[in-house]
């Protein structure tokens, strides 16, 4: 992740909630939705007490596979509520989970962005049926062979050099993508599983059998114009006014749709205060042709999403209203439930399951980490998809 390319200082940012919680963040009033539900549909609190329940996957046998990232492990919480630990990997980033058939897949990584100097490493670790584990695909030699990014231009065009000179020191005037890996979100589909690298600022695929990796797609920079505001606020001169930054689009999450294509959420990788506006979107992917197109944006702070069998996704708004609702075909958005820091839901059959209260409560740092699972029944919600009235 790139903390350098922070603009607004009180922000929460990608680099912040991937790494660990260090402040609290407030969550704004954001009305970017289209419509606001009328009624929202009941949650049911299925597991509490959780340490940054960053991901969850719903299996087929009901029970439910968590992502304590803060904590470095994999929990699975079965029909009943009970809580146990299937796999701990103290001093790595345990990140990602899916499950298919018996068999759990999960993400973990060490030494994504500048602050954490070990060596880049990441790979997908399996744990079949039988508590037999593997690990398949290495995602920084990807990077580093490759460097998904490498030929994106960020930051302004054609500053002139006497304005650039006065940026402050972590704002560089223009580069390319830097060698970086952090595989965050995964999803697995018949023998690949999809990865969104938040380092690499990309898609990558991996095949189960073979363990080869390779780069599906590179998400395009998100433009920002630089108002006096924020020019103001981050000690940015005036000759930056008016002009348009390209900031990295950093991939959460993917989820492959009902149409065989990919879909991601990505957080703009620069200012999440909503000052700037809701700034995070949905990319739709093309596995034929590698095509990046946006499904949705202005959404505030996206980190985690699941597609239905009828192409609507749903996207976990962490430091927004909480769980939106983008119909799959007009990308027109709704508010499903309304909930603090929502990191990750996933829907299996009618039921969305969700993790909530991932981070502490505002102004409360020290509260201690108070994580939820929570289920929705999204046949009871589903008059409030969003409507051209």
């Amino acid at each position: 992740m790139r903390t350098k390319m922070t603009l607004l200082g009180a922000a929460a940012t990608a680099a912040v909630f991937l790494s660990t919680v260090t402040a609290a963040v407030a969550v704004p009033d954001n009305k970017t939705p289209d419509t606001q539900p009328a009624s929202e549909p009941s949650p049911v609190t299925l597991a509490e007490g959780l340490v940054g329940p960053l991901h969850v996957s719903a299996g087929r046998d009901g029970a439910l596979t968590v992502s304590e990232e803060f904590a470095s492990r994999l929990t699975r919480i079965d029909a009943h509520g009970t809580k146990s630990v299937i796999y701990s990997n103290p001093g790595w980033d345990v990140a990602g989970v899916a499950q298919q058939g018996s068999t759990t897949y999960l993400l973990e990584s060490q030494g994504a962005g500048p602050e954490d100097k070990r060596p880049l490493a990441g790979h997908v670790r399996t744990i079949d049926g039988d508590g037999h584990q593997n690990t398949l695909g290495d995602f920084a030699a990807l990077e580093k062979d490759h460097n998904a990014d490498g030929d994106t231009h960020y930051g302004f065009r054609a500053l002139p050099a006497a304005c650039a000179a006065l940026l402050p020191a972590e704002v560089p005037a223009a580069y390319t993508g830097e060698v970086d890996s952090h595989p965050y979100g995964l999803a697995v589909s018949g023998h690949t599983a999809y990865v969104a690298d938040a380092g690499a600022n990309s898609v990558v695929s991996i095949d189960l059998e073979s363990g080869e990796t390779g780069t599906v797609a590179v998400l395009p920079p998100r433009s920002l114009t630089i108002s006096a505001a924020a020019a103001a606020a981050n000690h940015l001169p005036d000759c930056v006014v008016g002009r348009s930054y390209r900031f990295e689009a950093v991939p959460t999450d993917v989820a492959v749709g009902p149409d065989g294509c990919l879909y991601v959420t990505s957080l703009p990788g620069g200012p999440e205060d909503p000052s700037s506006g809701a700034r995070g979107t949905v990319f739709k992917v093309d596995l034929d042709d590698g095509d990046v197109q946006v499904l949705a944006d202005k959404i505030m702070s996206p980190t985690g999403l699941a597609v239905d069998d009828e192409g609507d996704v749903f996207v976990a708004s962490l430091f927004g209203n909480g769980i939106l609702r983008i119909d799959g075909h007009s990308g027109r958005q709704s508010t499903l439930l309304s909930a603090a820091s929502v990191a990750d839901v996933d829907v299996h059959g009618s039921m969305l399951y969700a993790t909530v209260n991932t981070l502490p409560p505002d102004g409360a740092p020290a509260t201690p980490l108070n994580g939820q699972i929570v289920s929705v029944d999204l046949k009871h919600g589903s008059h409030n998809r969003g409507s051209d009235d």
